[in-house]
């Protein structure tokens, strides 16, 4: 799996990108880093620099990144979870309860706690594949989409804009293997320091989803991010970071 290195500092926080993202989703807050920090940024395999594997099911994709994780070398890691990076971060925790006791904080950044119905369409035998390329391979698609999505970013944020450059087969493997997790309660034995982060106008699942992870993990503390929508990384910066470098 490729990692980007941001940093040289002992305290290590690991960012785990979204579902269309890759490494570079994380290069916003690179400039707020602190001088005793480094970012270690991967590509999720099929995305980006880990082009070369393509798994077909999830528990391969938690193995990669738990190897990833157990081969970091700090008496400090936070790990980071963009959107649906941070379900896949919790499934390699759960196949490596090791790597838990290296870990010393959860930050999940606007996570899914369930696949809303709007994802689910996209898996509809037969309709759901045209729908999703339609949407998202789409250029004209991917225009239409993000203008109707304009209650849920700031200023002139491009929600679909990562969709441009990944590999749709992938992406789509991928919406797949998310949507299999089920309940967020397998994952509730996990017992780590965490904060979940949201930007207030995100989408109304990710909000209802803040609920059901608090009453899973009734110790995680909860963020608003008042000027954020889904895309809290880029949307709002500064703030972000100073929760995330605390």
């Amino acid at each position: 799996m490729y990692v980007e290195r941001y940093g040289t500092g002992a305290r290590t926080y690991f960012g785990l990108h979204g579902w269309s993202g890759d490494h570079s989703t994380f290069a916003p807050l690179v400039k707020y880093l602190p001088a005793g920090a480094t970012m270690l940024a991967p590509d999720l395999p099929g995305y980006g620099g880990s082009r070369g594997s393509r798994p077909r099911e999830l528990a391969q994709v938690a193995e990669i990144v738990a190897t990833a994780l157990e081969a970091v070398e700090s008496p400090t890691l936070t790990l980071i979870g963009n959107c649906s990076g941070a379900l896949l971060g919790l499934a390699a925790l759960e196949q490596q309860p090791s790597i838990q006791k290296r870990i010393e904080r959860l930050v999940l950044i606007d996570p899914f706690a369930f696949t809303p119905w709007y994802f689910q369409l996209f898996l509809v035998p037969l309709f759901g594949k045209v729908a999703y390329y339609s949407t998202f391979a789409n250029p004209l698609g991917r225009v239409v989409t993000n203008l109707s999505l304009r209650g849920h970013r700031a200023g002139e944020t491009d929600l679909t804009h990562s969709f441009r450059r990944i590999d749709h087969t992938v992406s789509y493997r991928y919406l797949e293997m998310l949507t299999g997790i089920g309940s967020i309660d397998r994952w509730a034995k996990i017992e780590l320091e965490t904060d979940l982060i949201h930007g207030a106008r995100t989408f109304s699942a990710v909000k209802q989803s803040m609920g059901l992870w608090q009453r899973m993990w009734p110790h995680a503390r909860v963020h608003a991010l008042a000027s954020a929508g889904h895309l809290p990384i880029l949307e709002s910066t500064e703030e972000l970071s100073r929760l995330l470098f605390r």
